[in-house]
């Protein structure tokens, strides 16, 4: 054990039983609790958050993902078995949301979704920010070097866009929140009976319950009060 201080229990059993130890993991942790002899190393370095970075101004950077429909809440035969997908936009400024219904999950209906975006919010965006998935790059393809067409309207419109780092859903955290508060007021008490059905109860939810509910990060206003507020101060 003195020449192997630091080692690991498994790597300590491993060593041991190439010279012929016979006991097991549990008797030798055991021995070693006794002893007094497990190896000591230091707690792993505490993970420190950037700070907080705020936005000045609506459309300077606006989170984007999608959520995928529970499939319990797709009720009628025409329905069930098939994917329903939410996209979502949060402007980090004001919160205001922007959501819609699409039936596939792909760069094309990414694209789509910015259009209507752009058209549905009130102020030039500057920046878009989402995850590393296929809808939204080919970073992890054989294509990266090549743009999607997201990406490309995204050039089109003039706005910038940021990705994440990858398996860091935090950094989404805004929009990321919202899908666990739409699965607790509005997936877990309504049921879709078409795809229409669905888009259409989305939309009123939506503009009515989430963009005019009063927020703590924004003084308890609702996220229309933010932006209309910031609207007539310019």
């Amino acid at each position: 054990r003195r020449r192997n201080p630091d080692a690991g229990l498994v790597v300590f059993w491993v060593k041991l039983t190439q010279r012929g130890y016979s006991r097991s993991i549990p008797g030798l942790y055991r021995f070693l609790k006794k002893q007094g002899i497990m190896a000591v190393h230091p707690p792993n370095p505490k993970y420190v958050p950037k700070p907080y970075e705020q936005m000045d101004h609506p459309g300077q950077r606006i989170q984007v993902d999608v959520k995928f429909v529970p499939s319990a809440c797709l009720v009628n035969s025409n329905v069930i078995g098939k994917h329903f997908f939410q996209y979502t936009a949060i402007d980090e400024y004001s919160r205001w949301r922007y959501v819609e219904a699409f039936e596939e999950h792909s760069t094309y209906s990414s694209a789509l979704f910015v259009d209507h975006l752009v058209k549905a919010f009130p102020c030039p965006i500057e920046c878009i920010q989402t995850d590393n998935g296929n809808e939204f790059t080919n970073r992890f393809t054989s294509n990266k070097d090549k743009p999607t067409l997201f990406q490309i309207h995204l050039e089109q419109h003039g706005i910038r866009h940021k990705l994440i780092r990858p398996y860091t859903p935090r950094h989404n955290g805004k929009v990321e929140r919202s899908h666990r508060k739409d699965n607790e007021r509005f997936y877990a008490t309504h049921a879709f009976y078409s795809f229409d059905d669905f888009a259409s109860q989305l939309k009123i939810y939506n503009q009515r319950d989430y963009n005019n509910f009063p927020m703590r990060p924004l003084g308890w206003r609702t996220p229309n009060q933010a932006l209309k507020d910031y609207l007539r101060s310019v």
